[in-house]
């Protein structure tokens, strides 16, 4: 099998997974977020709940543009939710709130992946530009040597997202022990949570195995020009 047949194989693979769990979060969320609970609780007032339950009235919930955008910002102590998260009041919308809080829980213990995670991201950033910048001049001027060293920065990307995976995953279990601690759903709501909240947390493995895949590809890109 030729390198350009293995190259678009690759390719094809790294963009199926991609779409692969883009659909199935949309479908989970979808779904999900036309399931209203049963106490009829909002995204808002689980987040509120949960923070002022862990000594956490410092940190305020906002309402922020678009559809699972939501994210819990460290540096500004805000969690941000989205319009049908922050007001809505179905299962969706109160795990992905809890969810967030579980970012501020983690940052309020100073759970050691997210310190580290939120103090490798300029890092991360600058080797992310660079790398592909080198790879391009590297092809392009058939410096093979330069384009290397872009695969190697580009592996901080890697990294990254390799530290996000715990990250992810314990934000999601710290959510669903709160919802269970303080009865925000019943035992079937918090099953239908917990499937919402692994759906979410699989995109991030996806993303690790897409990025590594396209390393691959650029590499066996830089070496089949090598050896021509």
């Amino acid at each position: 099998m030729s390198s350009v047949v293995i190259n678009y194989l690759i390719l094809i693979v790294s963009m199926v997974i991609t779409i692969a769990a883009q659909v199935y979060i949309s479908k989970c969320y979808s779904k999900y977020k036309n399931i209203g609970n049963q106490s009829g609780i909002t995204g808002f007032e689980v987040a509120r709940k949960i923070l002022d339950e862990n000594g956490l009235s410092n940190i305020h919930v906002v309402e922020t543009k678009g559809e699972l955008s939501d994210h819990y910002d460290p540096g500004r102590k805000v969690i941000r939710l989205s319009r049908d998260v922050f007001n809505g009041n179905s299962i969706a919308s109160v795990a992905v709130a809890a969810h967030e809080c579980g970012h501020a829980i983690q940052d309020k213990n100073g759970y050691w992946f997210l310190k580290f995670r939120n103090f490798i991201v300029p890092f991360v950033n600058i080797c992310s530009r660079l790398g592909y910048i080198a790879i391009f001049i590297g092809i392009i001027a058939s410096l093979f040597d330069i384009a290397m060293f872009g695969i190697i920065l580009l592996c901080a990307i890697l990294i990254f997202q390799l530290i996000t995976l715990p990250v992810e995953f314990n934000a999601s279990s710290r959510a669903l022990k709160e919802i269970e601690r303080l009865k925000l759903l019943d035992h079937n709501e918090q099953s239908q949570g917990k499937t919402m909240l692994t759906a979410a947390a699989l995109t991030y493995v996806a993303s690790l195995v897409t990025t590594i895949l396209e390393v691959l590809r650029l590499f066996l890109i830089i070496s089949g020009n090598d050896r021509d």
